[in-house]
């Protein structure tokens, strides 16, 4: 009997024992879902995100890619500052949108990479609207219009028309449209660094021809009257040039074309206009 007694109650503990590790293992799991659940809604809560006018505004600087090695537009004075039509119209749409430039110098074949990487809030420096780039790219409203014309050297009896660069060698930037001119037209393309080192090839015998850009060539004249190149034929289409951004960016392209806009009104685009071409350069 007493055997029996002991056997039942051992039975009972046993049971009891059971029950109560059932319970703190459901506790521990429910604690356990909770804690992943509450982790869970942290994760998928995100605040919104702050637009790119946003962004600048409270950082206080618009960052601006930039070459600093293609004059007249982006480059390094003999004083060693940067300056520009370019930068200078950067510089004033900056001030009108109430906050600093910080310009981060780039060679031309990274600077779209850069702009992809978001190291800039946008580019300023020639950049050709192109459907091409309008499929990935925002564009401001365009600040510049120019020409593409064929660069020869004073003694070039060869070359007289852009047909007649087929098989020549032609100092280009590889990403820049004024390449495709070159291509279209048969050159064979040796990659430059900007339009300085494509006259410094040029000039030193070691390319035939470099397709640019007509404003930089008038510039270079300008600065360097005896330099021995001349232009040989250009593109009758122009070419309209503006601010480069990354998709998406509405608020601070519509801010960006405000400031152009009022730039043309008040008369300061023309006054940096005619600083650097003598001109109006926008039409």
């Amino acid at each position: 009997m007493k055997k029996l007694s002991l056997l039942v109650l051992t039975l009972v503990l046993t049971a009891l024992l059971a029950a109560a590790c059932g319970a703190n293992k459901t506790g521990n799991n429910q604690a356990e879902n909770k804690g992943a659940a509450g982790e869970g809604t942290t994760t998928t809560e995100q605040p919104t995100a702050q637009n790119t006018l946003e962004a600048v505004k409270s950082s206080g600087k618009l960052r601006i890619g930039t070459e600093g090695t293609y004059a007249p537009f982006t480059f390094h004075d003999k004083s060693g500052k940067l300056t520009g039509f370019d930068v200078e119209i950067a510089e004033e749409v900056a001030k009108r949108l109430g906050v600093q430039p910080e310009f981060i110098e780039t060679p031309w074949d990274g600077i779209f990479a850069g702009l992809d990487a978001k190291r800039f809030d946008a580019v300023f420096n020639e950049v050709t609207i192109r459907d091409d780039r309008k499929e990935k790219y925002d564009f401001s409203d365009p600040y510049i219009v120019s020409r593409a014309v064929l660069i020869v050297r004073e003694d070039n009896k060869d070359i007289q028309k852009f047909a007649d660069i087929k098989g020549k060698k032609a100092g280009q930037s590889l990403t820049s449209n004024l390449t495709d001119i070159a291509k279209q037209n048969g050159a064979e393309i040796v990659a430059t660094e900007g339009f300085n080192q494509a006259i410094d090839l040029l000039l030193s015998k070691r390319i035939d021809v470099t397709v640019n850009d007509g404003l930089s060539y008038l510039d270079l004249k300008k600065q360097r009257p005896d330099v021995p190149l001349k232009v040989v034929d250009e593109m009758p289409e122009a070419a309209e040039s503006a601010a480069l951004f990354n998709k998406g960016n509405t608020e601070l392209v519509e801010a960006v074309n405000k400031a152009l806009a009022d730039m043309k009104n008040d008369g300061k685009y023309l006054e940096i206009s005619k600083k650097y071409f003598g001109e109006d350069v926008s039409k």
